[in-house]
């Protein structure tokens, strides 16, 4: 009889110790959730500055690159845990890559 009980506390053990998703600490996932809904919230406002128009109708580019800029940068540590093991040429085409992608960003913006 302590076998069994003895494998099905191993067997709790192990259950437990895969249902970390919804616990109270920071993922990568809850952080790319909460992330698009900053860019959505974000989208919406550029979207109701393009609206009216005017002066403020240059905000709206100033506020999708900022969405941009935020969902790169959670792209950009997922592109980074792949790319970590690999051999070297990978991490200097990550590094070349995201350096394309901010001046990308930044330019547009100081233009």
């Amino acid at each position: 009889m302590a076998s069994k009980s003895t494998n099905s506390n191993n067997n709790e053990n192990k259950s437990k110790k895969k249902s970390s998703s919804g616990g109270s600490g920071w993922s990568l996932n809850k952080v790319s959730f909460y992330t698009i809904c900053a860019a959505a919230i974000i989208y919406l406002v550029s979207i109701i500055l393009a609206a009216i128009g005017g002066k403020v109708a240059g905000l709206a580019g100033i506020f999708q690159n900022i969405a941009a800029a935020i969902m790169v940068c959670i792209v950009a540590v997922n592109a980074w845990r792949y790319v970590k093991n690999k051999p070297t040429i990978w991490k200097v085409l990550y590094v070349v890559v995201l350096l394309v992608i901010i001046v990308g960003i930044i330019i547009p913006l100081v233009l």
